[in-house]
């Protein structure tokens, strides 16, 4: 799919205003995929558990 200079640019500046937006989106892409296609069961229970503390933590 071929895109045009304008656009390039414009996804270009997007990206340059919201660098903290695309590093959570790309954690967030990453953690998904160790869950779902590289984790063990004991890296599941791992991260339950990391997951409670967490929510533990916030309330």
């Amino acid at each position: 799919m071929v895109v045009s200079e304008a656009q390039r640019r414009a996804n270009k500046k997007w990206n340059d205003k919201h660098k903290e937006e695309n590093r959570i989106y790309r954690y967030r892409s990453y953690a998904r995929k160790y869950v779902k296609d590289i984790a063990t069961t004991d890296d599941l229970k791992e991260l339950q558990q990391l997951i409670n503390d967490r929510l533990e933590e916030s309330k």
